[in-house]
């Protein structure tokens, strides 16, 4: 009798529905999620991936202000836009579901209830953030200020995006509220809390050494150290009560007595929606939801970033654990943040490469960001993402290897053979080490996707192009045909192969690159189970004519998302500038006594063992005189010089690094703290007064 697969639940992390979806975001949760899926189904096995939009929480509303509309159109809009912006990028979702769904708000509620009822949480009263100016109590993400860890200035009450801390309102250095800007009080609240202190012994066996209840659980050798480590920490230091529910009135409402004007906390929320999504799954697919959470033998893997460990490996399990009759996960891969162009990803700065964006400038290339991604991955520590680095990968690993082999081998069996695969016509023996690598290569690769090492599984899916391309290189088939036909058949039958084992072993990280693989070779995809085998393609097989796997990015596509990114940052720089109130009022005498000309700069030199200043000849008209100006690091001096510029000439004078300053140039400064002239738009105007 066959045995029956196993069963396997893979979350990737909910996304906020409040803004688009970023390179940062697919790289953390979706793309390794999706490739171990893919994976886990090529073997047979059953596995459902599931994830969904997380609509509820402080970010909606906050984005929903800003824009002027509701939450629920905030949450329909963006909903769409990432739902669309994964399926284009082949992120294969069994199910991308909503946890403002009725299934969703039922099964929260529900499990809410059966906590309370057993006496899971406490219910206290303290004092809690309060914005006296919008009466409303503030969610964490109401609340900003400066991080204790890294000094980041605008970090949330919850969480720094700079340097990704876990954090409380409490922890923030000078709060104010996002609502106002005015620091808030403290007012007098009641919560239900999870005393999670209670939970610290059996947590700390299960994370560190794998066991649950004094059974082994999972093997915690593959966990990942910053997962581990972040999860002792927390422990270490003494687990505090959270706060389970949250004074908001967008979200599940909290369905006991006492909870009115009240939601559930949604990182309470967010989670059990890996759980109606699963219902919603299995019920559209005739299945049984509790065969995937509550049957000991199906394995559960969280995917997520290492901002959300906490909430998956202690907060989440207790919740489970709590409620009873839930599996836990054996493995929460968490990984590293993923940073761009020197600079960290910001949403706030506009600091991203935004997917829905890239599908749009780089119509066919989805597989070549999913290359690039998985090449990059942050598994272990932060990495950074290039467009120099993307153009260098997709033309000197995809083009030159992957794509130039399987060309090669298409072209040149359509050339000398019709498209037919040949027979191997001679002793093939002695090219066994070719397959005998081939077979070491795929073991790589299962080992370590199994491991979840998708960043090395992939560079070993790659070597196997690679053999393939040394292979033809070495034995040069165009150049034998002249003298041993027979040998080139065997040569060409040996690379076929290879290019049929490669459009298995990449179909989990390249899926679009292997449909267009296997219909050029003219095949239905094979499954894992028949990797390193030398005949998958028959003698006599007829393959279709060969077309391009990938194409060159040029320098000019590369500079042109370097400069959109400097663009788009300077636009957000200045649209988040804080504007300088106006200075007290003056009377028009006052602004009488000034006398400003427009002058033109005829010398600039730089100031000596200064950054900033130069030195000016300035014709003002009236004379020609000395000014030194605090502008070195906007302008050289050899742009300044034929400037005009509006010059204050009865300014005292005062002396500037030994340097006598007769007046002041008038400057503007833009949102990146460039400095720029206040000219005029027309020549001629030496020596006129600015009135």
């Amino acid at each position: 009798m066959l045995e029956k697969p196993k069963k396997h639940l893979i979350t990737a992390a909910l996304p906020y529905a409040n803004g688009p979806l970023h390179i940062g975001h697919i790289a953390g949760a979706y793309l390794p999620s999706d490739i171990y899926t893919r994976y886990l189904k090529l073997k047979g096995e059953d596995a459902v991936l599931i994830c969904g939009s997380d609509e509820h929480g402080a970010a909606i509303t906050i984005r929903a202000k800003k824009e002027g509309i509701s939450p629920q159109e905030i949450v329909d809009k963006y909903h769409e836009i990432n739902k669309k912006a994964f399926l284009d990028l082949g992120i294969k979702f069994d199910i991308y579901h909503r946890t403002s769904s009725e299934l969703h708000h039922q099964t929260a509620s529900e499990f809410f209830k059966v906590l309370d009822q057993k006496g899971s949480f406490t219910k206290q009263t303290n004092q809690q953030y309060f914005d006296q100016t919008a009466q409303q109590f503030l969610a964490d993400r109401y609340i900003i200020g400066t991080c204790p860890k890294c000094s980041f200035e605008n970090a949330y009450g919850d969480q720094c995006e700079s340097c990704g801390s876990t954090l409380s309102p409490e922890d923030l250095i000078n709060p104010k509220s996002t609502l106002s800007g005015e620091p808030p009080i403290k007012k007098e609240t009641t919560h239900w809390f999870l005393p999670m202190e209670k939970h610290e012994k059996w947590l700390k066996e299960w994370i560190e050494q794998g066991t649950l209840d004094g059974h082994p659980h999972h093997d915690p050798k593959i966990w990942r150290n910053q997962v581990i480590g972040q999860c002792k920490s927390w422990i270490d230091n003494g687990l505090q009560p959270r706060a389970m529910t949250r004074d908001l009135d967008w979200g599940v409402k909290v369905p006991v007595e006492g909870g009115e004007g009240k939601v559930l906390y949604v990182w309470l929320d967010a989670p059990i929606g890996y759980i109606s999504a699963t219902k919603q799954w299995a019920t559209e697919n005739n299945k049984n939801w509790e065969d995937y959470w509550k049957d000991e033998s199906t394995e559960m893997v969280h995917f997520i970033g290492k901002d959300n460990i906490v909430f998956h490996c202690i907060i989440f399990p207790i919740l489970l654990k709590e409620h009873g009759g839930f599996n836990l996960p054996i493995n929460v891969p968490a990984n590293e943040f993923l940073n761009l162009e020197g600079g960290k990803l910001s949403t706030s700065r506009d600091w991203a490469v935004w997917v829905h964006e890239y599908l749009e400038d780089f119509k066919g290339k989805e597989d070549v960001l999913r290359y690039v991604l998985c090449s990059i991955a942050p598994e272990t520590k932060d990495s950074e993402f290039t467009w120099n680095d993307f153009q260098a990968r997709n033309n000197g690993e995809l083009v030159a290897i992957f794509g130039n082999f399987i060309n090669r081998a298409v072209v040149l069996t359509h050339k000398y053979y019709g498209g037919k695969v040949p027979e191997t016509s001679t002793d093939s023996i002695k090219y066994k080490e070719v397959f005998s690598q081939l077979e070491t290569l795929v073991q790589s690769v299962n080992a370590k996707l199994t491991a979840f090492q998708f960043r090395d599984a992939q560079n070993e899916a790659m070597a196997i192009a690679r053999l393939g391309n040394k292979f033809l290189a070495e034995t040069e088939p165009w150049k034998l045909i002249k003298t041993d036909e027979n040998e080139v058949k065997t040569i060409l039958n040996i690379a076929l192969q290879i290019a049929a084992n490669l459009s298995i072993i990449f179909e989990p990280f390249l899926p679009f690159t292997s449909i267009k693989l296997q219909e050029m070779l003219n095949i239905k995809s094979f499954n894992w189970s028949q990797l390193g085998s030398n005949s998958l393609l028959t003698a006599d097989h007829q393959l279709n004519p060969a077309t391009l796997l990938f194409e060159k990015v040029e320098d000019e596509v590369v500079n042109a998302q370097i400069e959109k990114l400097k663009l788009k940052k300077e636009a957000k720089e200045a649209e988040n500038k804080k504007i300088s109130p106006a200075k007290e009022t003056i009377t028009f005498e006052d602004f009488s006594k000034m006398d400003i000309r427009i002058g033109k700069i005829v010398e600039a030199e730089k100031v000596a063992k200064t950054k900033k200043l130069l030195k000016l000849k300035v014709d003002t008209g009236i004379d020609v005189r000395t000014v030194v100006s605090g502008i070195a690091e906007s302008y050289s001096p050899e742009e300044v010089v034929g400037k005009q510029v509006s010059i204050l000439i009865n300014l005292a004078p005062r002396a500037i690094k030994g340097i006598e300053s007769e007046g002041m140039i008038l400057m503007a400064e833009n949102a990146a703290g460039k400095l720029c002239f206040v000219s005029p738009d027309k020549e001629g105007l030496i020596g006129s007064e600015v009135k």
